[in-house]
């Protein structure tokens, strides 16, 4: 399959003189059209920081990230904008949504810049989505109005907009209870199964057992690597318990 995200021997690094210290520590790694890829590893371990590397969302000291074959770190930041915001889509734990808009017009609303003229047509495609994801009778409250697990439905619809062809998700079960994160795991499954590929960042066993590639982290390396393929049934109490089972032996 195609790559879309590839990364060659990215180094990263925080902090000013004795106090800087690497965060990503030669990391390669390739996400391919339709990959379903979570990333585990204790706080500190570097996972955040390799998703938003891997978007370009942080740029890296050494190294090299493309996406679909351009390099993320050489392009201007107006090109590097537009892919951010057209070919890749985010959910994050805290959906960054504005308190002054509802739930319908947060949706729209980083589409409405690409589409000024086709607003109907934008619109329709929130309700679209909105209706996909079971909130479309919450379009006009706001967000102070809906539960953290309706407003990360609303998050998802977001980054759909574009059609983008992948979607990073930092945490994005984080702040949910069982039954939200749970739900919201059914929906970015039935993304990826219709061909988006995926990216999450978590600590959840039960979240990382749902995807198809485990990448485990320490200390700014990826240690360990996990497949399901897509024809084993493997049952998901099993996935889970070979899930924490690596990351007991690798002592994260």
């Amino acid at each position: 399959m195609k790559k879309i995200v590839t990364a060659r021997d990215i180094i990263k690094s925080y902090g000013e003189g004795n106090e800087r210290r690497r965060v990503l520590d030669g990391v390669s790694v390739d996400i391919h059209e339709g990959d379903f890829v979570s990333v585990m590893g204790p706080s500190g371990s570097g996972k955040s920081t390799l998703m938003y590397a891997l978007s370009g969302m942080d740029g890296v000291d050494e190294g090299k990230v493309s996406f679909n074959g351009r390099d993320l770190s050489a392009m201007r930041e107006k090109e590097h904008a537009d892919i951010l915001r057209r070919e890749m889509g985010f959910v994050f734990q805290q959906p960054t949504l504005l308190k002054n808009l509802n739930i319908l017009d947060n949706i729209i609303l980083p589409s409405m810049r690409d589409n000024r003229k086709n607003g109907a047509k934008v619109t329709e495609k929130a309700r679209t989505l909105m209706e996909k994801v079971g909130i479309e009778e919450l379009e006009r409250r706001n967000i102070t109005q809906v539960s953290g697990g309706q407003l990360q439905r609303a998050g998802i619809c977001r980054a759909l907009m574009n059609n983008p062809g992948i979607i990073f998700g930092d945490e994005p079960t984080g702040a949910l209870n069982s039954k939200s994160a749970g739900e919201i795991m059914d929906i970015i499954s039935d993304i990826n199964a219709e061909g988006t590929a995926v990216l999450l960042v978590t600590h959840d066993a039960k979240v990382a057992a749902r995807t198809e590639r485990v990448l485990f982290m320490h200390d700014g390396k990826i240690v360990s690597e996990m497949g399901f393929s897509k024809s084993e049934r493997t049952d998901f109490n099993d996935r889970i318990r070979l899930v924490t089972e690596r990351m007991r032996e690798i002592g994260i």
